[in-house]
This record gives C-alpha cells, sequence and structure tokens, in this order.
C-alpha cells in the first residue's frame, strides 16, 4: 500500500516542491487518494521563509539561505502586507484572463480580517499568492518576521481537514511540525495542550474515524496552529459544519488571535460569520478584482466576543446591510 510522505529532496532554484510516495503498511485498506493531499497540506503548514516578494517553504534553513534584498533592510510595519498585487492565468486560446488588479491591503497583529466577494472574485487566487503557491505577477507581498528575528510563517487552513487515518489525534496535531524538524518534548506537550483545551485530551490516541466533523477541524486547527503562525489563513474552513459547531469554533479563532496576537485572514461567503469574526470585512469584486470596500467592524459586547454575542450586539444588523450593499454595488461593476 501506498501512503504520502514528504522528503524534502535536494531543490534547485526555480524547482517545484514534489510528493515523494513510499510503501506504508497500515490496517485501514486502501487509501483514498484525497489523503495524500494531506502530506502536502502539512508540507503548507511548514515554516515558511520569505524571499523578496514572496516566499518558498523549507524544511530547514540550508534548503534557501536567505538572499540580500533591498526590501530587507526596510522595516515591515504589519505582520502582512500585499502592495499593489496584480495577477492572472492563460486562456485557452492563449490570451490572458487577469483575476486580480492592483489589489493593496494590510493587516495588524491580533486582528481578524474577512474577505468576501462573490464567486469568482479571486479570493482564492489572493490565499494561494499569500501562501506561496503563486508568486505575483506585479506587487509585493510582505511578511514581518517574529519579534525575535525568525521569519515569519503563514499557517494555511483548508476546508478540508484532511487527517491521516492510520496516524491518531495526537500524530495527525504534530505531523506539520514532523515534517519541518524533530518533534520535541515542548511541542509534544504544546499539542496535548491544545487538544485537551478543544476537548479532545481523552481521544489523543483515537482515530480519525472515530471523530465529529467539528472535532477533525479542532484538530486541523491544532496542526496548524503549533507551527506558530504569524498568519492564519482560513478558506472557509467551517462551511460544511453544522451551525452549532461553526459557533463554536469561531469563539475558538477569536479567542486565539486575542490570546497569541495571531493575525487571521478568512474567505467566507456567510455575511454573518465575516462580521461575528472580524475586526474588518474587505469586499473584493470587478473583473479582474480589486477591493471595492473595506469596513471597520466595532461591535458592542459586553464580555468576552464569540460567535454568538457578536451576532447579538446592535450594531450587527447594520454591518450587514453594509456589507450585503457592498457586495450588491460589486455586481453591478461586473
Amino acid at each position: 500500500m501506498l501512503c504520502g510522505a514528504y522528503r524534502p529532496p535536494p531543490w534547485s532554484e526555480g524547482s517545484s516542491p514534489r510528493l515523494d510516495f513510499r510503501p506504508y503498511d497500515h490496517a485501514f485498506g486502501d487509501m483514498h487518494a484525497e489523503y495524500a493531499s494531506s502530506a502536502f497540506h502539512a508540507w503548507l503548514n511548514a515554516p515558511f521563509l520569505w524571499h523578496d516578494a514572496c516566499y518558498r517553504p523549507r524544511m530547514t534553513d540550508a534548503l534557501f539561505p536567505a538572499r540580500p534584498s533591498p526590501e530587507a533592510a526596510r522595516p515591515i510595519r504589519f505582520p502582512l502586507a500585499i502592495h499593489d498585487v496584480s495577477h492572472g492565468f492563460p486562456a485557452a486560446d492563449g490570451s490572458h484572463t487577469p483575476i486580480l488588479d492592483r489589489v493593496s491591503l494590510s493587516i495588524a497583529r491580533g486582528e481578524i480580517l474577512a474577505i468576501v466577494g462573490r464567486s469568482g472574485a479571486g479570493k482564492s487566487t489572493l490565499f494561494n499568492l499569500i501562501s506561496g503557491l503563486l508568486t505575483p505577477q506585479s506587487g509585493r507581498i510582505e511578511v514581518a518576521p517574529h519579534a525575535d528575528g525568525r521569519p515569519g510563517q503563514v499557517g494555511y487552513m483548508l476546508q478540508k481537514d484532511l487527517l491521516l487515518p492510520w496516524r491518531t489525534v495526537l500524530e495527525n496535531a504534530l505531523l506539520g511540525v514532523e515534517l519541518s524538524g524533530t518533534v520535541t518534548a515542548t511541542a509534544r506537550s504544546a499539542a496535548i495542550d491544545m487538544l485537551t483545551r478543544y476537548g479532545l485530551g481523552n481521544q489523543l490516541h483515537a482515530y480519525p474515524h472515530s471523530l465529529s466533523g467539528g472535532q477533525r477541524q479542532r484538530v486541523a486547527l491544532t496542526r496548524t496552529l503549533l507551527i506558530e503562525p504569524a498568519i492564519l489563513l482560513l478558506d472557509e474552513p467551517f462551511s460544511a459544519l453544522d451551525y452549532e459547531t461553526r459557533l463554536a469554533l469561531e469563539g475558538d479563532v477569536i479567542a486565539l488571535s486575542a490570546e497569541r496576537g495571531i493575525s487571521v485572514i478568512l474567505v467566507t461567503h456567510d455575511i454573518e460569520e465575516a462580521i461575528a469574526m472580524s475586526d474588518r470585512v474587505v469586499i473584493l469584486g470587478g473583473r479582474p478584482a480589486s477591493v471595492m470596500a473595506d469596513i471597520g467592524v466595532t461591535l458592542s459586547i459586553a464580555g468576552n466576543r464569540d460567535g454568538v454575542t457578536a451576532r447579538e450586539a446592535p450594531e450587527f444588523r447594520g454591518y450587514h446591510a453594509d456589507v450585503w450593499g457592498a457586495l450588491r454595488q460589486t455586481g453591478q461593476r461586473h
């Protein structure tokens, strides 16, 4: 049987990472093809080293030694800054199809920013650019280093949890750490603490098939957070969950952002989710897409903010009308 396992090859400049498949004996039957992408997802959540306008994933510092750059000497004010980024793709007839047009935005430390837009507005393309899967055709993307000088890291959580069925809850949570280096006792303790916080302390050695959808997403969130990202990208991660579980996970992300100072960018089609979770809502619209509106969200909440208390705030309906109105305007500009 086969399972996807990442082996860092001696990449040369301009080459692409690839998955290496090797025999693996396990008792879960034939592996479905989608689980092969779990190795890539974990590789994606390995630490990132930035080069000029983009970054590339690394397993060790030696893979991509830093190169001097004019931008390197200039301090970066925000954890993430996007400057006049444009991007497109070739069409079947050989023409160029522009997707994004001079998109600029930034996010502060500990801020949650939601991006909403109609289907085809370039939201996923923007995430692929931020995550380093694509290189901007023009413009630049910058991530500030950590306070201790380590390169800024980006965690990317997808819609599917992509847990490996032959690994336990704890082993799945540690997969990103494992692929980025050695799993230390400190990392293992951090994983156990985080899983326990999410109510999975008694299921550390259980397998994914025994978990609910919300529990699986909490394992995926733990896997992403254990690499200590400065920026967390969430691509509709709660869309397939029931409403109660979505509210609980919204509260988890809000609390983690506040406690750890993690900057979060959320892509969602759910206007209520965008307003409840975020400090700002950015509207992407037009063809090619650009930032049509950037709406700050300030809610009057007694106590801690979560998915429920945010929706009960007196300003919530007004923001919903503002975002919906901006979305309608983008439709008229298509």
